[in-house]
């Protein structure tokens, strides 16, 4: 063969072997300014969906810090608060599976971008009706602006001087941030450059050992003449295939069962700290942020270092997530032990004579000691004597006088903590609740200290789960699949936790305030022991129903594993054998071949 024909040879291998859609070896190995624009527009887009995030997590999280000031301002009980606060997923509901399958065949950028500008549309949506609302009324008790003046609590109680609203306006501030970071996306390019090297990493192989191919190509036309009928024929096929994924369905029903449990114990957080160690509304939220909420996230960036920095596969992801389960809610037994005693309430906690316990009955505020006032059971003024005893109202403390001393209201002369004291006379009181027993903010810090670890040690185990999501399904469903999870979240988690969660708070209801028009109205006392059981109790339940079903999907992943590798071993076994025998079956074909080889040749020399 002459030198111009070996050239021709070698310049078609070069230019025409290339397979269909394989990148070029300059495409494989791009130079550094090859690689500034992909890496830009990534950089941006991680940057802007982090905001949306953001975003995102202020709104929730502001919703969920005002759970107890809606329960007041409306006077609501816990039940349909839990409604109020499941209906923000409701929204989700109407285009989040549609989103998901057909967002992974579209513009994704472009759609991520229409979805916060609906987002921002809704916060605005939401902070709406403080503008429209009257001015917010509450109840105090006021004797009079003039400080020396002083008013007999009985008295005022009978003729109805009592209670006096007191306006004040709220204020609110508007943010609502998504609608900036909806600009990005609107700018970004619909799919980034993928390299070689991220397409031959372990992971594919990895998922060959769990995913089962049915030989059904679930692609659709790719391009802008993609039609939106051709991609939903592939809709019922690709559901079918997700829940026909064991792996996939069974984590499914242990992440539903698991947020179940998170979303009803996040929800009633403030309100469980403010009932059972004594604290404000504003100090449970702060403290809610300032410490859990970066325990949430250290522990989800640990879980991810963990994850890159040991190269952990499919089953030790499983296992992190197991072992952080597990962990996280045996701490979280620890809580049972750190809670306070009831609040001592005259009438309800307590009888008059500061004896326990108390079988609370209509007529049970009521005693010799405040027979001469015509008080009403119905209000909630909270008194505190100086018996360390907290009283409904001053009237049924029996006081007979009162002054005020710049925003401090005293009572005086009240006859029933004069009894409780055991010593008659001047007994007095002061407006608002007694704090509770000098150990309750020692249990107070214990508490935030194991709130904090278990939050942490929950989270850890947040990417390593959402790692096996994504490497237990089909590329070309992972979209599809991160909705339907997020939708059944949403229907099954989201929704329903804060209202069976708040039914059952209801529950232990000591004293329910009730509205002007005489209907019930939201509680105002809880029993304690009985809300720490419920609390506490439901969430541990569901933590252990879920860590039974992370032990099924470790189970189904190892068996999975073995069976591949089983026959991925066999099958290498086997190409080896057959490889093996075309190589002595060729040696022997060019042997006999040779020119100089005829049958008997040994014999006959």
């Amino acid at each position: 063969m002459d030198t111009s024909s070996k050239e021709n040879i070698q310049l078609f291998c070069k230019t025409s072997v290339q397979p269909v859609g394989r990148p070029s070896f300059k495409t494989e190995y791009p130079s550094s300014e090859e690689k500034q624009p992909c890496c830009g527009e990534l950089k941006v887009f991680l940057c802007a969906l982090s905001f949306v995030y953001f975003a995102k997590a202020l709104a929730e999280g502001y919703l969920k810090s005002t759970i107890t000031q809606i329960e007041r301002r409306f006077d609501i009980p816990s039940s349909l608060v839990g409604v109020i606060d499941g209906s923000f997923e409701i929204g989700n509901l109407l285009v989040i599976t549609f989103v998901s399958y057909f967002g992974a065949k579209l513009h994704r950028p472009k759609i991520i971008g229409a979805g916060c500008v609906i987002m921002g549309v809704g916060t605005l949506l939401i902070a709406m009706p403080q503008f429209f609302m009257e001015q917010y009324k509450y109840e105090r008790y006021s004797p009079s602006s003039n400080s020396t003046l002083s008013i007999s609590p009985c008295l005022l109680e009978s003729s109805s001087q009592l209670p006096v609203s007191v306006m004040e306006k709220s204020k609110s501030k508007i943010r609502i941030i998504s609608l900036l970071a909806a600009v990005p996306f609107w700018y970004l390019p619909k799919s980034l450059p993928r390299s070689q090297s991220r397409e031959d990493s372990n992971s594919s192989s990895e998922k060959s050992k769990f995913i089962i191919d049915d030989h059904t190509d679930y692609q659709t036309p790719q391009g802008e003449n993609a039609k939106i009928m051709e991609m939903a024929r592939d809709f019922l096929p690709s559901l079918k295939n997700l829940f026909g994924n064991p792996v996939y369905f069974l984590y499914l029903c242990t992440s539903t069962v698991q947020f179940n449990s998170l979303f009803g114990m996040v929800t009633y957080k403030p309100k469980y700290i403010e009932q059972q160690y004594g604290q404000s509304s504003s100090r449970a939220n702060f403290v809610i942020g300032l410490i859990n909420i970066p325990a949430v996230a250290l522990g989800i960036f640990s879980g991810g270092i963990v994850m890159k920095k040991f190269s952990i596969s499919v089953c030790g992801a499983a296992k992190l997530y197991l072992g952080s389960s597990v962990f996280g809610y045996l701490l979280f037994l620890s809580l049972f032990a750190l809670g306070c005693e009831n609040s001592d309430v005259a009438g309800l906690t307590v009888s008059y004579q500061g004896t326990k316990p108390v079988s609370y009955h209509e007529r049970a505020l009521f005693s010799d000691c405040n027979s001469r006032c015509k008080c009403s059971e119905t209000k909630w003024e909270p008194m505190c004597g100086e018996n360390g005893i907290t009283y409904v109202s001053a009237c049924l403390a029996g006081c007979q006088t009162s002054n005020r001393s710049g925003k401090n209201i005293i009572f005086y002369n009240c006859t029933c903590v004069g009894i409780a004291a055991s010593k008659s006379g001047n007994s007095s009181g002061i407006v608002g609740r007694c704090q509770k027993d000098n150990g309750c903010p020692q249990m107070f810090l214990y508490f935030l200290v194991i709130s904090v670890i278990t939050s942490y040690t929950l989270s850890l185990g947040g990417i390593p789960g959402y790692i096996l999501l994504l490497r237990c399904i089909k590329p070309q469903l992972k979209s599809f699949a991160l909705g339907i999870y997020t939708l059944a979240i949403r229907v099954l988690a989201g929704i329903p936790a804060p209202v069976y969660f708040g039914v059952l708070i209801d529950t232990s209801c000591l004293k329910w305030g009730f509205k002007r028009c005489g209907s019930r109205g939201s509680c105002r006392l809880y029993d304690s022991n009985v809300f720490r059981h419920i609390y506490l109790g439901l969430t541990v339940i569901l933590g252990t129903v879920s860590i039974l079903l992370s032990i099924a999907v470790l189970f189904i992943l190892k068996k999975n594993y073995v069976s591949k590798h089983r026959s991925f071993i066999t099958k290498r076994e086997r190409t080896m054998v057959s490889t093996r025998f075309q190589k002595e079956n060729y040696t022997t074909s060019d042997h006999l071949l040779q020119p100089n080889y005829w049958p008997g040749k040994e014999t006959q020399l």
